[in-house]
């Protein structure tokens, strides 16, 4: 059997890591932190941010109410401080597994 080498995982991403990853400018993840209490990521001395996976669920959530879901800023907000905040996370999740499903599957049609 082969040796399968672990993937590391990064502790802390950069601004541009996570507005690549949610395909946004870093222009509305500095927007949103303002906006959102639930967003706060590290800064260095320089005043870099460094988001950590909470960071990234938190942005993620955020992401799917607004521009999944269509809510309004205040709208998100009111949504994120109701009790019902693991039914969010789940929904947000499903798409995101459905999402990589998709491109994978993509992926092997284009390979065929």
């Amino acid at each position: 059997m082969p040796y399968k080498e672990k993937e590391i995982e990064k502790l802390y991403y950069s601004i541009s890591e996570v507005a690549k990853q949610f395909g946004v400018a870093t222009s509305l993840i500095r927007f949103w932190e303002t906006e959102f209490d639930i967003l706060k990521p590290r800064k260095t001395q320089k005043g870099n941010r460094l988001y950590t996976k909470k960071d990234i669920e938190n942005f993620r959530l955020i992401y799917h109410l607004v521009k999944e879901k269509g809510y309004t800023l205040d709208g998100a907000k009111k949504k994120l401080k109701e009790k019902d905040n693991e039914t969010i996370s789940d929904h947000a999740e499903i798409i995101s597994r459905l999402k990589n499903i998709r491109k994978f599957l993509e992926t092997m049609y284009n390979e065929l």
